[in-house]
């Protein structure tokens, strides 16, 4: 027999992406992998179903006895000379097994059920019989109640008993059935479109129970409830085509013959899906079908092949396949389940209600939906009718997790105030730092891992690989667990974490002193054991005590555990002012509740009704057609500001969120627009913007323009727009100023003090009321930023004076390291200083001041700190002539997140002007460098933010020292390195701006 002929295909899995048509489980690349050749229900000849190697035998040991199984594989299996012998053993040894475990025993080539000694006897397909016994063969078939059965169902939708998509029975996948009215695929349409037309979630819900109870008919439901909730909720289960709108649109202009360009066009209306149905409506070359003949297993059946397909090519052939089959409605609603979206606004909630009232919960925990239908199913396993389905009462549906199945992450809602987080968490609550990288779930399965994205997809392996290699070495007994956590770069040298999007960056080696770590908050797995149910406390302690944290790659979350409202307000205060996102509080009472928003997240935009928020007054420069409801019109804007140093506007954010439909739909006629379809070429002169800038419309005349007021979570500086680099971090728009036009809005000048003062200009008397708040100089806001957050236990010696969790001192004077005194002028009141610990309190003496306890390397040179992270000395190359400290520690071991010399410059790039003496430029490259700044090379000025002179004027003569630098540099003497230093934060450069003398310019003013 050729191996066109063979029943049965076995090889290793070459992209593991094909899914195994029983478990519907990813077929792992490399693994071997067997397929058994059905009916193409789309054209002629056959097709190849994968299965897994066990789950194949599954399927055999359900199936009728007069099947065809796998009797001798160099007979039946194409491809099993290609295979290695270790390969073929794992096969044989599979057959053996299955062969050993079966009821009757079967011997090899035979199928009878009823015993072994009739085996011998049992037909062979018919293919393999001589030619003179196919007659008989055929008319003992056609005689049987069987064959006629048979008989009927390949008149009507598949001539293949085992094809996957045929029709089957709920209660028994593999038993092939008669397709009912509930398979077609124009009542799928029928109830979407009922769905669609209501809008309160009760009714959804009962449109969706009454099919899933009463059926299209009326005479219950006969159909498979797996399939119907796996089509209804595409996006919860998603199949990946990576066909966007545009490449469909490409597609179907070569399937109907239609002009792409004529089809992209109408797509600008936003809805893919009616273009098509649109063209193929009055397309000559492929005539819709008058009636719709397609079941949902044929849809779903072609959909799984789709998925497979990757070449432009091969997509078309498997398109012409279904589309002459399908109405205008068939293939508008196939379309909308390749975008998985069906425009229904129903979600797993509305549609898992209507199969079981704990559905939903369950679906929550798991994401597994074929499990949580089926245990839905076993509520009414008594049902007369087994093709039918009614819901019942189940005792076995309840929340379960499954490990390396992604669990709903929970959330946090928004708290507006320090009043909302105190009645929100009454129990006490842990407060997080809400580190500002990428959510991870961890899911570890002895040596296998997988890992999770907030929305549930697999995470791109350059950011998650390497932890495989550190995990076991942070959990030492875990050898099942389910970790939440966040992933992000961090600064090897400073330890501080780098900004939001580096990861992004950092597989194109843009980070080289950084590494990718893993901040560890919560564990819902460990060993066995579910903990969802077990307090914050509880789930705390076990990290605790089972974690082992390995610097800068897996790390334990940084907590403080409070109880009043003053202790709160200063965290929040202490963590704004470090620039750092916010926080996340969590009662230390509550359980883990996937899904739900019981968590709170504290960020500056969010407080006091948005008082606290970064905003600024932009111009409408452009806008983007929107997507969706909003397809066809602007609802994505594109907001810019003037540049008055080179008359031109320049783009700051792009904004949909902030209008509602009345105002949206009155700004289609008020902005004045021009059309440029995204072209660069139609980009006007007056308008700088990067390529992904360029939008749909742009200005006719910005200056005609209204003015909005932007508000963001903070002020960011990523690189994508034009006012130099400065944006908008999660935009909204607040206001319409109707009473600013375009030269009263924000300049770009403005807008880099904004962004220069961004964590200086908040006002943190706002976070708790006037009754409670401290105006003493002592309790002030800006003092109770300077005490200590406390940080998960660590794993050193509680007997060391690090463990007292000092508070950090005023970093020393520039004269500490060399710089002459009278250069800067510092407070050299030190003996004052104190250190927390508690509630109790301690004054520094001198020996305690001077005394190196922690150290740190920064490139080739070494330096001491004292106990409040104060910088002591520098030492040449890579160690002190005298060795390490017997008792000095790494300065990650310092529990203060406020490290002054860590945290003060936060890797701000600064250049150092010429004229500095070797001696002095030495020694304030190395200030700079404890100060946390990125001290740039001579031929790096172009990227600095900052430019220190030697001295308080600069000539005309010297100004081409400096030209490289870029205009939007702040140009300042070493005071304000060390005024910097000695509030330990960035002060504002304008008290030490240098002067430029009037031959270079005509102004009186300093300069920045």
């Amino acid at each position: 027999m050729s191996d066109e002929e063979k029943p049965f295909a076995v090889e290793r899995a070459k992209t593991g992406r094909a899914k195994c048509k029983k478990c519907k489980c990813p077929i792992e690349k490399d693994t071997v992998r067997i397929a058994k050749l059905v009916a193409n229900p789309f054209s002629d000849g056959k097709m190849k179903a994968w299965h897994h190697l066990s789950c194949l035998f599954e399927v055999f040991a359900k199936q009728r006895a007069t099947t065809k199984r796998i009797d001798d594989p160099e007979e039946d299996i194409s491809g099993w000379e290609d295979l290695c012998a270790e390969d073929k053993t794992i096969v044989l040894e599979k057959i053996e097994e299955f062969e050993n475990s079966s009821p009757f025993k079967a011997k090899a080539g035979t199928n009878d059920p009823n015993t072994s000694k009739k085996r011998k006897l049992a037909p062979k397909k018919e293919n393999d019989l001589p030619a003179s016994k196919k007659t008989k063969k055929k008319e003992t078939r056609d005689s049987s109640s069987e064959g006629k059965r048979d008989s009927k169902k390949n008149d009507s939708v598949s001539s293949n008993d085992d094809q996957s998509s045929s029709a089957t029975d709920s209660r028994n996948p593999e038993k092939p059935r008669k397709p009912s009215r509930d398979d077609a695929f124009e009542e799928f349409h029928r109830l979407c479109c009922e769905v669609a037309k209501v809008d309160a979630y009760t009714d959804k819900t009962a449109i969706v129970r009454r099919m899933f109870t009463k059926g299209s008919q009326g005479d219950g439901f006969k159909s498979d409830v797996k399939l119907w909730c796996r089509m209804l909720l595409p996006g919860a289960v998603k199949r990946v085509y990576n066909l966007q709108s545009k490449q469909l649109v490409k597609l179907f202009s070569r399937i109907l013959l239609e002009d792409e360009d004529s089809m992209l066009e109408h797509l600008e209306q936003g809805d893919v899906a009616e273009t098509i149905r649109t063209f193929h409506a009055k397309s000559a070359a492929l005539k819709p079908a008058a009636s719709s003949v397609l079941t949902i297993q044929q849809v779903d059946e072609f959909l799984e092949q789709l998925s497979l397909l990757t070449k432009e090519d091969e997509q078309v052939h498997h398109f012409r396949s279904i589309v002459p089959r399908c109405t205008l409605d068939d293939l508008k609603m196939i379309i909308r389940l390749i975008k998985h979206d069906l425009r229904i606004n129903a979600g797993p909630k509305h549609i898992l209600g209507a199969v079981h009232e704990d559905a939903y919960e369950a679906f929550q925990t798991s994401r597994d939906l074929n499990s949580v239908i089926e245990r839905c199913l076993q509520g009414s396993s008594k049902v007369e009718k087994p093709s039918m389905f009614l819901p019942g009462p189940s005792t076995n549906i309840k929340a379960t997790i499954s490990l390396m199945t992604p669990v709903l992450p929970m959330l946090a809602e928004a708290c507006k105030s320090v009043e909302m987080a105190m009645q929100k968490c009454p129990n006490g609550m842990q407060a997080e730092v809400k580190y500002d990288g990428e959510r991870v779930q961890v899911h570890k399965k002895g040596n296998e891992f997988r890992y999770f994205s907030r929305s549930l997809k697999p995470v791109l392996s350059h950011k998650v690989n390497l932890f495989k290699d550190y995990i076991s070495e942070a959990f030492p007994d875990g050898d099942d667990l389910i970790l939440d956590s966040e992933v992000l770069m961090i600064d090897t040298k400073t330890g501080q974490p780098l900004p939001f999007g580096s990861l992004g960056l950092h597989k194109k080696a843009e980070f080289k002193d950084a590494n990718v770590c893993l901040f560890v908050f919560d564990c819902i797995y460990y060993n066995g054991t579910v903990l969802l149910h077990k307090t914050m406390a509880e789930r705390r302690r076990i990290l605790r005590e089972r974690m082992t944290e390995i610097p800068n790659r897996i790390m334990l979350s940084e907590v403080q555990e409070i109880h009043t409202a003053e202790d709160l307000a200063e965290m929040i205060a202490k963590v704004l002012k470090l620039g750092l996102e916010g926080l996340v509080l969590k009662d230390m009472h509550s359980k883990y509740e996937p899904g739900k928003r019981h968590w709170l997240k504290v960020k500056k935009d969010y407080l006091c009704d948005g008082a606290m928020a970064d905003s600024a007054d932009l111009v409408v420069l452009g806008a983007w057609y929107g997507t969706g409801n909003k397809g066809g019109m602007m609802s994505v804007f594109l907001m810019g500001c003037y540049d008055e140093d080179h008359g031109k506007w320049v783009t700051v954010t792009k904004v949909h969120t902030g209008h509602d439909d009345e105002t949206l739909a009155r700004l289609q006629d008020e902005l004045d627009m021009v059309k440029i379809s995204k072209d660069p070429g139609k980009l006007p002169s007056w308008l700088r913007a990067n390529k992904p800038m360029i939008p749909d419309f742009v200005a006719r005349d910005p200056k005609k323009q209204p003015v909005w007021e932007i508000t963001g979570a903070e002020f960011t500086n990523q690189g994508f727009h034009t006012a130099d680099g400065i944006s908008i971090r999660f935009p909204r728009v607040t206001c319409i100023r109707e009473d600013k036009d375009w030269s009263t809005a924000t300049t770009l000048n403005e807008l880099r003090r904004l962004f220069a003062q961004r964590n200086d200009s908040i006002d943190f008397s706002l976070l708790l009321p006037s009754s409670s708040r401290q105006t003493s100089d002592e309790d002030s806001p800006s003092k109770m930023a300077a005490k200590k957050t406390s940080k998960s236990p660590s794993k050193r010696n509680s007997n060391s004076k690090a463990s007292k969790t000092p508070s950090p001192r005023k970093t020393q004077s520039l004269a500490k390291f060399g710089v002459d005194d009278a250069r800067c002028s510092v407070s050299k009141n030190v003996d004052d200083r104190k250190s927390y610990n508690g509630d109790e309190t301690r004054n520094l003496d001198q020996e305690d001041q001077e005394r190196a306890e922690f150290y740190a390397f920064v490139n080739n040179h070494y330096i001491e700190y004292s106990a409040s992270g104060t910088p002591l000395n520098w030492i040449d190359g890579r160690k002190p002539s005298k060795g390490l400290p017997s008792d000095a520690k790494p300065l990650s071991d310092l529990t203060d997140s406020e490290l002054r010399s860590r945290s003060i410059l936060k890797g701000t790039p600064v250049a150092l002007a010429r004229g500095f003496s070797d001696k002095i430029r030495k020694h304030v490259w190395r200030l700079l460098k404890t100060l946390g700044a990125k001290v740039l090379k001579d031929e790096e000025m172009q990227l600095a933010a900052y430019l220190v002179h030697p001295c308080k004027e600069v000539p005309s003569t010297a100004v081409h020292d400096f030209e490289d630098a870029p205009r939007a540099a702040r140009h300042v003497d070493v005071s304000w390195l060390d005024a910097s230093a000695t509030s330990s934060k960035i002060e504002p450069a304008a008290e030490h701006a240098v002067q430029l003398v009037a031959d270079y310019c005509s102004c009186t003013h300093s300069h920045l």
